[in-house]
């Protein structure tokens, strides 16, 4: 009888199966994200990419602690009517990773290995989307080759003092004070920790329940590796110059004035809203949105993040 509701049961379940396949010789509308390397001098540059690479380019620029994986759903919102590549920086997701012996860890050196990653990928025009570290690496780019660049997208991608907060940056702005062994116990035990990548993902959400624990566990286990720790603190020191640049960096807003489409997490703890308003003082053509969420904005809204993405470069031919 067992032996009988067994064989039963294989009809069932092979039609259930086949149910969630395809036809033969149906199209699979289901988005493609490919992955690569480019070689860059001595490194290793992993990357994502999806979308046909004759649309128009959309160049994916990752903040701290994450990675290209942060734009996985970007990748696939978008890769019908965009070509989509989101690299690794050195020393972050599944790109090289170098001995601070062999390799300065500073926003300079990163964005020069993008700004040499993006001309040996062929890239020529593109749109730049900037969230957190992608903002200092973004902005050195677009200021090398303003005539590159035809849009900026930032989620939470700061260019003003007033966006740095206080609070949210403390024992960080002390260290740039004076850099201390106790001051990098703190920021390794509050910041480096599993609970510290936790926090940030959930911090300001709407619903912490809904934000996928891949996140945190994916950098932890990168931030864990060792000599990690060392590299994450060498660039935390380095970004004081990047607010030395920001007169700079608003300068070109000015002058240049490529669009801006805004998509700010009101909740972040580190850029505040205030870094978000700073663009609309410089830029004339601004679509300006505040939601209701954290710093990675995009876990909890990337429907929203997406649709405004697509309407806003449509609307400026950007396609």
């Amino acid at each position: 009888m067992k032996l009988l509701r067994k064989n039963l049961l294989i009809p069932a379940v092979a039609a259930a199966f086949a149910a969630t396949r395809p036809a033969f010789g149906a199209v699979d509308t289901e988005p493609t994200v490919r992955y690569g390397v480019e070689k860059v001098g001595d490194l290793e540059i992993f990357f994502r990419a999806a979308g046909d690479p004759a649309d128009p380019a959309i160049v994916l620029l990752h903040g701290f602690p994450s990675s290209s994986h942060m734009y996985r759903e970007v990748l696939r919102e978008l890769s019908d009517s965009h070509y989509l590549i989101a690299p690794d920086y050195p020393g972050f997701g599944e790109s090289s990773f170098p001995s601070p012996d062999t390799f300065t860890y500073s926003f300079d050196s990163l964005a020069d290995v993008m700004d040499r990653f993006l001309e040996q990928r062929g890239l020529k025009t593109y749109s730049l989307m900037i969230q957190d570290y992608g903002a200092p690496i973004g902005f050195r780019i677009a200021t090398a080759h303003p005539e590159r660049v035809q849009a900026i997208i930032t989620q939470n991608g700061n260019a003003y003092r007033e966006g740095i907060s206080a609070e949210g940056w403390g024992p960080v702005l002390d260290y740039w004070k004076t850099r201390t062994p106790e001051l990098e116990k703190t920021i390794i035990e509050n910041v480096f920790s599993y609970e510290g990548m936790k926090w940030q993902y959930t911090h300001g959400t709407r619903n912490p329940e809904t934000i996928s624990p891949d996140n945190w566990n994916l950098d932890y286990a990168k931030i864990s590796r060792p000599g990690q720790h060392r590299v994450q603190l060498d660039l935390f020191y380095d970004y004081q110059n990047n607010l030395k640049l920001y007169p700079g960096w608003q300068q070109y807003l000015r002058d240049k004035q490529p669009p801006v489409l805004v998509v700010w997490g009101r909740n972040d703890a580190f850029f505040p809203v205030s870094g978000a308003e700073g663009y609309k003082r410089d830029v004339k053509d601004i679509d300006y949105n505040i939601l209701d969420t954290g710093h990675f904005a995009l876990e909890e809204d990337y429907k929203v993040i997406t649709e405004k993405m697509r309407r806003f470069l449509q609307a400026r031919n950007i396609r």
